[in-house]
């Protein structure tokens, strides 16, 4: 059974998807808020196993919540159902510390399968052996810390889908990866929003990289990248 939080202003929506996964596809127990100060409230009484947020809500919207949650609560799975699809609103939903999105409208069948695709990807990557690390330049890369050093040996942070998708590439530099293989590789039930999403991820990781101008992450036009070392 699957406990997942849903936070959504549009009480037509609520209802729909409510029982569209509890009573039509079964193995879920769904919570509900109608904003975010609610669906703070209810994630501290309930602990769901995962979250999915509309963004524009009354009292507090979804950016606010998120960032919030992620103070303390690092890995929970949260999904942003918007309408948006500027890059600057998917960015800043990454900054925060969502999950992935999926995109407004969706019925329940859609969404259950982004979901128990994100849980078969969290299990898989659990199971994996990540204890490697790589050498770009002058950077030095764990992937199972999810952390870059530089040349001084200070830690930078990456988010746990930038360190997958620089630890694909580290296992195939100088090698160009196909876009549709990444988008495959970690968004199964891709979209707009998962195409978007990478594009987002790989221009933090060249920002992150900048100080060494012997590494970069290559577009190869029409077919996908390559990191150059």
């Amino acid at each position: 059974m699957i406990k997942l939080l849903l936070i959504e202003d549009d009480a037509q929506l609520l209802y729909m998807v409510r029982s569209g996964l509890e009573d039509m596809i079964g193995g879920y127990e769904v919570l509900t808020a109608v904003n975010g100060k609610e669906g703070l409230q209810q994630w501290k009484e309930q602990a769901p196993d995962i979250i999915v947020s509309d963004i524009e809500m009354p009292v507090m919207n979804g950016y606010e919540m998120v960032s919030r949650i992620r103070k303390t609560e690092k890995t929970l799975p949260i999904i942003f159902a918007s309408g948006f699809d500027k890059p600057a609103n998917v960015i800043h939903g990454y900054n925060v510390g969502v999950s992935n999105y999926i995109k407004k409208p969706y019925t329940p069948e859609e969404l259950d399968a982004h979901i128990k695709a994100m849980f078969r990807r969290v299990n898989g990557e659990q199971s994996r052996d990540t204890s490697l690390q790589y050498t770009l330049g002058s950077f030095r890369f764990d992937a199972s810390k999810s952390e870059l050093y530089d040349k001084n040996g200070e830690a930078i942070s990456l988010r746990p889908r930038e360190a997958q998708i620089l630890q694909l590439l580290c296992e195939h530099r100088n090698e160009t990866v196909r876009r549709e293989a990444i988008l495959e590789r970690f968004w199964p039930e891709a979209d707009y929003f998962t195409s978007r999403s990478l594009d987002v991820f790989v221009t933090q990781l060249r920002k992150r990289l900048t100080g060494d101008k012997r590494v970069s992450i290559v577009t190869v036009r029409g077919i996908g990248l390559k990191l150059t070392c």
